[in-house]
């Protein structure tokens, strides 16, 4: 009777556990964390760092293909060992920085099916006083079709990219020139804050 109770409670436990906290996504976290680890460091912090997946019955959704949020928790997971393995998250931290996504945009351009496998390849292609840029792939191994590509801006909060990367590499690391793409984008980022503060009635100061 003892046993039976102490599972209930074990169960009972579980599922209040898994109902209100995403487990799983803190416990693949701490897998890619604990794999760095045992990974070599990547001296280069333009190089592009590649992430093997394949897409499983937990990333479908009703139109028997890959869900689009699965997309953006893949490329979070996927920044976070490209952050770790070049050291940009360490050297944030010994300049008590912190980063932050402040924006991203993602255009699908093929679905992903059940069973496909894919390659997940991010690299830094620019940056300026305030931003990282980031690019993410989704590459087919089929064919090697692209996907999905992602943009992604990191905000650097109590610092700054050039600042970071000087502290991580002991030398000045020339910008990439920003693509015309990219500049398009950062031009929409500024512009939507810009709007949004006018229709906040907030002054120029605040994001």
């Amino acid at each position: 009777m003892c046993h039976r109770i102490m599972l209930l409670w074990f169960l009972s436990g579980s599922l209040l556990l898994f109902g209100t906290f995403d487990v799983w996504y803190f416990l693949r976290g701490l897998w890619v964390a604990l794999r760095c680890c045992f990974q070599s460091p990547i001296r280069d912090v333009l190089a592009e760092q590649v992430v093997h997946g394949r897409v499983l019955l937990h990333d479908m959704d009703f139109m028997c293909h890959m869900n689009n949020a699965r997309y953006l928790r893949e490329c979070d997971f996927a920044r976070f060992a490209h952050g770790t393995r070049i050291g940009l998250f360490m050297a944030a931290r010994a300049l008590k920085a912190t980063m932050v996504v402040g924006a991203t945009t993602i255009r699908y351009r093929r679905s992903l099916a059940l069973g496909e496998g894919f390659e997940l390849r991010t690299r830094i292609v620019s940056w300026d006083e305030k931003s990282f840029y980031l690019e993410q792939r989704f590459v087919s191994k089929s064919d090697g079709f692209i996907s999905a590509v992602m943009l992604c801006r990191q905000n650097v909060i109590r610092g700054s990219p050039q600042n970071i990367l000087e502290f991580l590499c002991k030398r000045k690391v020339d910008c990439p020139d920003i693509s015309e793409e990219l500049q398009h984008w950062i031009r929409f980022i500024s512009a939507s804050s810009q709007a949004l503060r006018a229709e906040s009635g907030l002054d120029d100061k605040t994001k």
